[in-house]
């Protein structure tokens, strides 16, 4: 039962691993995760701060590997085009979409000031 257990990481880290090499979105999100994680660094941010930057930046990520699965399972189900097919995958992308957005807000409310005050 504990080497299905831990097997079962073994998967997500492929999962998230084959995700990052296939897909340019998801580079994209890890370059801004370091660069948050460095600004949060160099910002001294505090702990509530650390916790609303690690929810947006993990729910944006989780949404990225969500719309990759979907757009894999509906390209198996559906290789030819139908509009279903392209509105689940307009969906799933409206939610990165928004996920990124809303990121942006909490980056904007932690390091706005921060990054104001240092260009002032």
């Amino acid at each position: 039962m504990l080497r299905r257990r831990v097997a079962s990481f073994g998967h997500a880290v492929r999962g998230v691993t084959s995700a990052l090499g296939s897909e340019v979105h998801l580079r994209f999100h890890a370059l801004a995760t370091v660069v948050v994680i460095g600004l949060g660094w160099y910002f001294g941010i505090g702990r509530l701060e650390w916790a609303l930057v690690a929810l947006a930046v993990g729910t944006v990520w989780a949404a990225e590997l969500l719309n990759t699965a979907l757009e894999a399972v509906v390209d198996l189900v559906s290789p030819e085009y139908h509009p279903l097919a392209g509105k689940a995958k307009d969906v799933a992308a409206g939610a990165v979409l928004l996920t990124a957005l809303a990121a942006l807000v909490v980056g904007g409310l932690v390091f706005g000031p921060r990054v104001w005050a240092l260009l002032s």
